[in-house]
C-alpha cells in the first residue's frame, strides 16, 4: 500500500512511522522546509502524570510504551525515562497530591509521594524550600527540536519513505490523491491529513464544522544550568491544569490558595525540562481567545523565572530564547484527538492539544488500525 501523509509535525511523522512499520510505502508532504509549529515549540514531554482517567490515560500509557521502543531504535530522539517531580510547597498542594495517590490508576502512573529530603535525593538541583513532591515514574522526555529529523532519517533508511518539504497541499482529489502548490499530483491508496493548527484553507473546505480551536502559549529556554536536572519538574499550579487532579482537595486549593494575578490571567503552570545541552525549557501560558496577540509579553516570563528560581534555590542561567506557539485542541477537551474519515481513503487527524507530543505514537497506531493499514 502507498500512503500519502500531509504534515510533518510529530503527529504526521508518527503516522508515517506506523505506515512504514506495517510494510507500506509513504510519501510525506510538508508545506514548510521543516515542521515549525507546536511539534518543535514544546517541552518534549511524554507526560502521563496528569492525564484524565480512561481513554486519555490509556492513550498516554500506550504512547509512553511506543516512545520507549522507538527511542531505543532512534537514539537521536534523546528519549530518557527521567520521570517527573511536581514540587509541593503548601499544605493545600500536599492535600491534592495525597488525594492523587488514592486514584485507582495511581500505580499505573507510577505515583509516589516524596518528602523534602527524598525529593532532593531524587533531584539534587531542587534546593529551594518545599514540603516534598509527587513523583511520577512513567513520565519521560525527548528532544522536540530534533525529534522529527531523527525519525525521518530512520524512515528514509528503510527505502520506503519519501519526504517532500515545501509542498503545500491545495486539493484532495477523489479518494486517493492530493495536488500540491507545485501542481504535482501524489496518488496513493490512503491519504492522512495531519495539518496541526492549520485549520483554514483546504482543511476548512473539507471539514467546515471542525470542532477544534487554537491555543497560544509562551515559553523560553535558558543557557546550560551547569548541573543535571535529573527529572522533569512541575510546580503546584500544574495541579490546577491537569484533569487527573480534579477533586475536593483541588477545590479547596482553588478556594484557599489563589494564583498570583499574572498566573491566573495567563492560565499558567510551570513545567521545566533540561535539554541535552544542559539548558532548561521553561513554560508556559495558555491563551484561548482569538485573535491572539502577535507579540510575547514579559510579565509571564518574570513569573516563570521567579517560580523556577524558588524551586532551584539559585538564579537561572541567562534566557537564551523566547517564543510563542499555537496548537490545535478539540473544543471538547475530554477528547484525545479529532479523527474524521472525510471520505473513503481520506482521514483528517488533528486537535490533540497539549497532548500531541505525548500521545502521537498511540494516536497514529489507532488511525492505522481504523484505516486497515
Amino acid at each position: 500500500m502507498r500512503v500519502i501523509v500531509v504534515g510533518a509535525g510529530v503527529l504526521g511523522t508518527m503516522h508515517a512511522w506506523q505506515a512504514v512499520e506495517r510494510g507500506h510505502e509513504v510519501v510525506h508532504l510538508e508545506r514548510e522546509t521543516e515542521a515549525r509549529g507546536a511539534s518543535v515549540r514544546n517541552f518534549g514531554l511524554i507526560w502521563v502524570s496528569g492525564r484524565a482517567q480512561g481513554e486519555e490515560l490509556d492513550t498516554a500509557l500506550r504512547a509512553r510504551e511506543l516512545w520507549e521502543g522507538i527511542g531505543a531504535r532512534v537514539p537521536d530522539l534523546g528519549f530518557r525515562a527521567n520521570g517527573s517531580l511536581t514540587a509541593i510547597r503548601t499544605q493545600a498542594e500536599l492535600a491534592v497530591a495525597e488525594q492523587a495517590l488514592t486514584l485507582p490508576d495511581a500505580a499505573a502512573r507510577g505515583y509516589r509521594l516524596l518528602d523534602a529530603d527524598q525529593t532532593r535525593a531524587a533531584n539534587p538541583a531542587l534546593r529551594g524550600e518545599l514540603l516534598g513532591a509527587l513523583w511520577c515514574e512513567r513520565d519521560a522526555a525527548v528532544e522536540p527540536r530534533t525529534a522529527q529529523p531523527a525519525l525521518r532519517a530512520a524512515l528514509q533508511a528503510t527505502g520506503r519513505y519519501t519526504f517532500l518539504p515545501g509542498r503545500e497541499v491545495r486539493d484532495v482529489i477523489g479518494e486517493n490523491a492530493v495536488r500540491d502548490d507545485h501542481g504535482d499530483v501524489h496518488t496513493g491508496d490512503l491519504v492522512i491529513l495531519c495539518t496541526g493548527a492549520w485549520l483554514g484553507g483546504l482543511v476548512r473546505e473539507l471539514a467546515p464544522s471542525l470542532p477544534v480551536r487554537k491555543v497560544r502559549l509562551q515559553m523560553m529556554q535558558t543557557d546550560p544550568l551547569g548541573e543535571t536536572l535529573t527529572t522533569s519538574v512541575a510546580d503546584g499550579d500544574s495541579f490546577r491544569y491537569y484533569p487527573a487532579f480534579a477533586g475536593t482537595a483541588l477545590d479547596r486549593l482553588r478556594d484557599t490558595q489563589p494564583q498570583p494575578d499574572v498566573a491566573a490571567e495567563h492560565k499558567m503552570q510551570l513545567l521545566m525540562v533540561q535539554r541535552r545541552d544542559g539548558g532548561l525549557t521553561i513554560g508556559d501560558t495558555h491563551e484561548y481567545d482569538q485573535p491572539f496577540g502577535f507579540d510575547v509579553v514579559e510579565d509571564p516570563y518574570d513569573h516563570l523565572v521567579g517560580v523556577a528560581e524558588d524551586l532551584l534555590g539559585r538564579p537561572l542561567p541567562r534566557v537564551r530564547r523566547r517564543w510563542a506557539g499555537v496548537y490545535a485542541q478539540c473544543v471538547d477537551t475530554t477528547r484525545v484527538v479529532h479523527r474524521e474519515r472525510l471520505r473513503d481513503g481520506v482521514w483528517l487527524v488533528t486537535g490533540p492539544g497539549g497532548r500531541g507530543m505525548t500521545c502521537s505514537p498511540a494516536i497514529a497506531e489507532t488511525t492505522a488500525e481504523l484505516a486497515n493499514l
